[in-house]
């Protein structure tokens, strides 16, 4: 057994209810936990050292098996709807005796670890595991104690995750055989029958979105932050696709992180150890900072091999176009250590409008921010999802829906307080298509975003010319360093001037109908944002 001198790790199960463990190993390195997996033939080694699994059934999360616990804590205060799914105590109760059961007699990975670089709202994580790569995303994407720390560790929250163990819906009151609910009175995240580590990620940027806005008075975001020489901080919103982590990692820029992060009265801190980056189509080219950092530790999700060889086609989809790497903050070599930056001068929401209608760059009043905030717009395209044949809208509240219990408006309350508070410079960029739809137009170029983003951050679009969408009402730049003006208005990059007209009002009903649920709780200002449809 890997015992940890520090900790009596074997008691501290039995207190969770897991008993007759086989084989416990405790704060294992990334070494020891590669070398187990592949002596357990659960993964292979790539040509960089990187540590190549397969996820098996679910290459994703699963919203619809995501559950919050109902309890005197919750019942008031969860925004209940389809992500936010309620789970009464009893039936928790039945499925925790249930997922310990089923781990007596077993060999289990146990990883103490924290979130949050901001000492003063540092969350403590136990991570209980059935496979040992499962525990190296943890060691990735958590912040990790010192040897010293963990001697005085106190508990915290607990995840318990068990991909073998599937639920029976009728016993367990799941909906399937695999699931994942939290208890905020228990502080305790229950994960089974699936092997996707993501589950874990969002499990506690689940229970962060909770307990900070709502005990803490912080602001949580789903975004990527870093920061300036000058130590301006720029924050990222923008849905999975978007290129959030992408653009956040920027050689020029210290990284604060990839996805999570809080904002305070006078900071914006990362509550992440690590990076979970989308590796489909990567390439050293276009984003050498994400395929350097593929290397010994990093560990790789549904990716396939060139054949014959142990080198990654980041190209093949044959498993899922979600194949995904983690690996610690610190195999970005500019990333900021400790992960906390000054307040932010820039916000960009980033959005890939597979319509070609938006502009690859607009500056937003205070009102569209907060439209644009709670709209949480994007838009997938053909093959991305089963069924989906042509561009098809996705609206998730504050960029994050399914991670957010508390009511959208908590969220963006507190956004536009500190918007207008800290006068920040907020940009809508639309990293998808010009010229016309998915199908018909291009994608717009990723060294032209990158420009107009340089070109933000410099203060270089303070003095140019500007324009209004004679639609969505948003000011866009006539000109920009490194960018061809014909692109920066999107009409002019249709042939059919017309058509991009009837498709613009089209897809502003969209954004009307959908903010229809919001409406009776947004002010004056931010129902004057909404675009002009028919």
């Amino acid at each position: 057994m890997h015992i940890s001198s520090v900790r009596d790790t074997l008691t501290e199960l039995k207190e969770l209810g897991i008993e007759n463990i086989e084989n416990v190993h405790y704060q294992l390195t990334p070494t020891e936990l590669v070398e187990q997996t592949v002596a357990l033939n659960q993964g292979q080694l790539t040509d960089t050292g990187a540590l190549v699994v397969n996820t098996g059934e679910f290459t994703g999360r699963s919203p619809k098996d995501k559950f919050i616990v109902k309890d005197e804590l919750t019942a008031n205060s969860v925004d209940w709807n389809d992500f936010n799914l309620p789970f009464s105590p009893e039936n928790f109760e039945k499925l925790y005796n249930r997922i310990t059961s089923y781990l007596a007699g077993k060999e289990v990975w146990v990883r103490d670890c924290y979130a949050c670089a901001d000492p003063n709202y540092r969350v403590n994580i136990r991570v209980v595991n059935e496979q040992p790569w499962a525990n190296l995303f943890a060691y990735n994407m958590f912040l990790r104690p010192t040897e010293e720390e963990l001697e005085h560790l106190e508990p915290g929250w607990t995840i318990i995750q068990a991909p073998g163990f599937k639920a029976d819906p009728v016993i367990d009151a799941t909906r399937q055989h695999n699931f994942a609910v939290v208890s905020f009175s228990k502080k305790m995240i229950l994960i089974g029958g699936t092997s996707y580590t993501g589950e874990i990620k969002k499990g506690i940027f689940t229970v962060l979105n909770y307990i900070l806005p709502h005990d803490k008075g912080v602001l949580s975001m789903h975004c990527s932050a870093n920061q300036g020489q000058d130590g301006d901080t720029a924050i990222f919103f923008g849905l999975s696709g978007t290129g959030k982590t992408t653009l956040s990692a920027d050689p020029n820029r210290k990284l604060i992180g990839d996805d999570e992060h809080g904002w305070t009265t006078d900071s914006v801190f990362n509550f992440e150890g690590g990076c979970y980056a989308k590796t489909i189509d990567l390439s050293e080219e276009k984003e050498p900072q994400i395929f350097n950092a593929i290397r010994d530790g990093a560990l790789l999700e549904n990716t396939g091999f060139y054949p014959g060889t142990n080198r990654i086609n980041y190209a093949d989809k044959s498993i899922t176009e979600n194949t995904r790497v983690s690996y610690p903050l610190s195999y970005i070599d500019n990333a900021l250590e400790p992960s906390i930056g000054n307040l932010p001068k820039n916000i960009f929401f980033l959005t890939c409008d597979a319509y070609g209608i938006l502009p690859p760059i607009s500056k937003l009043t205070p009102g569209q921010a907060m439209y644009q905030f709670i709209s949480g717009y994007t838009a997938k395209v053909a093959g991305t999802e089963a069924g989906i044949t042509e561009p098809k809208s996705t609206f998730s509240a504050c960029f994050g829906a399914p991670f957010m219990p508390l009511h959208p408006a908590k969220y963006a309350q507190m956004l536009g307080e500190k918007m207008r508070q800290q006068k920040v410079n907020v940009w809508l960029i639309n990293t998808g298509w010009t010229g016309g739809a998915y199908g018909t137009g291009n994608r717009i170029k990723l060294k032209f975003t990158r420009s107009m983003i340089g070109a933000a951050l410099d203060g270089k679009l303070d003095k140019v010319t500007y324009l209004k969408h004679d639609v969505f009402g948003i000011a866009y730049p006539v000109s920009c360093p490194g960018v061809p003006a014909e692109i920066l208005d999107p009409r002019n990059t249709w042939s059919d001037k017309a058509q991009y007209d009837a498709k613009a009002k089209e897809l502003a009903g969209q954004f009307v109908r959908n903010f229809q649920k919001y409406a009776s709780q947004s002010d004056a200002e931010i129902l004057a944002a909404a675009p002009k449809a028919e």
